[in-house]
């Protein structure tokens, strides 16, 4: 039986997800390198396997885009900030994601798209034109949206005769996240009330259009036609000052968030989305304890619980990883997690 070769793939951004999905990337016998896309000036000319402690790969990091797109590689992970908190909305991603596919390379992004259908007629025609064009497949993945969020309770409704609401929550530690990109910047922690409320703004139209897209891949799925998705988020402050790995968190300044995102039906949430990120878990004790809770209310109930998840950003990193073999197989257009095969770690399983 021949052996197929290594899938040629590119990794767009190094940052908190990047650098976990690189590392996979280059460790991978199944998978090869071909590219690196980085924004940092000081990573260019490094080699690719150096920035995440690996001995030397060859494969020198980039800014240039015009390069990357010239490459010949069967699938791109892009997994860069969304453009969202640079511009206040996803146009920047639909570009280069467009751009990307017609070049000939499928993509797996972790910025959302997991059911580009939520964005509108103008965005899911312009993506499926780009893949038409140049016969690739997009996928948009994660671990909440991407799993937690839509493959995890669409799996259990298989036990279901009747479903009444889907109830998801999250609950996030950043006590050890390293990027204050993320948790300053974006999210907002460290901030006073003031300046959270207007630097915020860019983070909930992200979290408004991705979170409604994981609601409405479920509700589709489920043959249930939603009237709208409905939003709310208040925070927490931190009532003394504590230390986390992206900086110092203040007295009196937001430490803690909560986002509800509810798709209704009548007035009714047919499905439910919460979503709880705290700079520290031991500082905010208000909401739940880290980790994910799915519940299906109908006949039966059930509930799933995950008590912790230790590596996040390694798991959403994963996640898009474990899917390159299935979505360089799958037909041209957009694949979502129901259009996919199931997606396992087989290939990076290691006995002792």
């Amino acid at each position: 039986m021949p052996v197929r070769p290594p899938l040629r793939v590119v990794q767009w951004a190094t940052g908190a997800v990047g650098r976990y999905s690189l590392r996979d990337l280059i460790r991978r016998p199944d998978l090869e390198l071909t590219g690196v896309l980085v924004y940092d000036h000081d990573k260019v000319g490094a080699d690719a396997a150096e920035l995440v402690g690996l001995s030397p790969c060859g494969i020198k990091c980039t800014d240039d885009v015009d390069q990357i797109m010239a490459l010949d590689a069967d699938c791109v992970l892009h997994m860069p900030l969304p453009s969202s908190f640079f511009h206040g909305d996803h146009a920047g991603d639909t570009e280069t994601i467009s751009d990307l596919l017609a070049s000939g390379k499928n993509v797996i992004t972790t910025t959302g798209y997991v059911y580009p259908k939520a964005y509108g007629t103008g965005v899911l025609d312009r993506l499926t034109a780009a893949c038409r064009e140049g016969g690739t497949t997009l996928h948009g993945t994660g671990i909440n949206p991407g799993f937690m969020s839509d493959l995890l309770p669409l799996t259990m409704t298989g036990l279901s005769s009747r479903v009444d609401h889907i109830y998801v929550r999250e609950t996030s530690d950043f006590a050890g996240h390293p990027s204050r990109q993320v948790v300053v910047d974006l999210i907002g922690f460290t901030r006073g009330p003031k300046e959270y409320a207007a630097a915020v703004r860019p983070f909930r139209a992200f979290q408004r259009a991705l979170f409604a897209e994981s609601v409405q891949l479920v509700a589709d799925a489920l043959g249930v036609v939603l009237d709208e998705v409905e939003e709310s988020d208040e925070f927490e402050l931190a009532t003394e000052e504590f230390e986390i790995a992206a900086g110092v968190v203040g007295a009196g300044t937001v430490s803690a968030s909560r986002w509800v995102f509810s798709g209704l039906v009548r007035g009714m949430p047919f499905m439910t989305v919460e979503c709880v990120y705290k700079a520290d878990a031991r500082q905010a004790p208000r909401w739940p304890d880290p980790g994910f809770t799915v519940h299906i209310e109908g006949v039966p109930q059930m509930m799933v619980t995950i008590e912790e998840v230790s590596h996040g950003l390694a798991g959403a990193a994963a996640h898009a990883v474990n899917s390159i073999a299935a979505v360089c197989a799958a037909p041209p257009g957009i694949r979502t997690v129901l259009d996919l095969p199931l997606i396992t770690g087989r290939g990076t399983v290691r006995l002792a």
